[in-house]
């Protein structure tokens, strides 16, 4: 499974613990942040950008609060996109939602909490079925 990555300045630590983890894991990472100091715009863009190259891929975005790249990533046609603080709302977003990005705060969680969040959200799957009517309901926003 292919994870992609990205973070803003206020996001780059976290993101680096995260992509160590998920390298243990055994998970295909693409940090997408590069050495320098991004904006959250620009880090949600750049994970956006290679989701659309592999539609079975998932984004992992950081930044302070995890509401910027929230935002952010909700403005981009067709992505699905949720800022979780906690494992369930993690899982459950990809089980209900089929969301292929969440968005985490690096001032709102810590690390094992991160870490929780991040594998809930990878190892759980798109239920589909009744949950299926509001995902085309959101994809026909745009």
């Amino acid at each position: 499974m292919q994870v992609i990555i990205g973070a803003d300045k206020e996001g780059t630590q976290m993101k680096d613990m995260i992509h160590g983890f998920l390298k243990e894991k055994e998970f295909e990472v693409i940090d997408t942040t590069g050495a320098e100091a991004l904006d959250f715009i620009d880090s949600t863009t750049r994970v956006v950008e290679k989701i659309r190259e592999n539609d079975e891929a998932f984004g992992i975005l950081f930044d302070r609060y995890g509401a910027g790249s929230f935002i952010a990533a909700t403005k981009h046609n067709g992505i699905i996109a949720a800022e979780v603080s906690d494992e369930r709302s993690a899982y459950m977003t990809r089980e209900h939602n089929n969301s292929c990005i969440i968005t985490l705060g690096s001032g709102i969680v810590g690390p094992d909490l991160a870490k929780n969040i991040v594998y809930a959200f990878l190892t759980s799957h798109y239920e589909g079925g009744r949950h299926q009517i509001r995902v085309d309901m959101l994809n026909k926003m745009f």
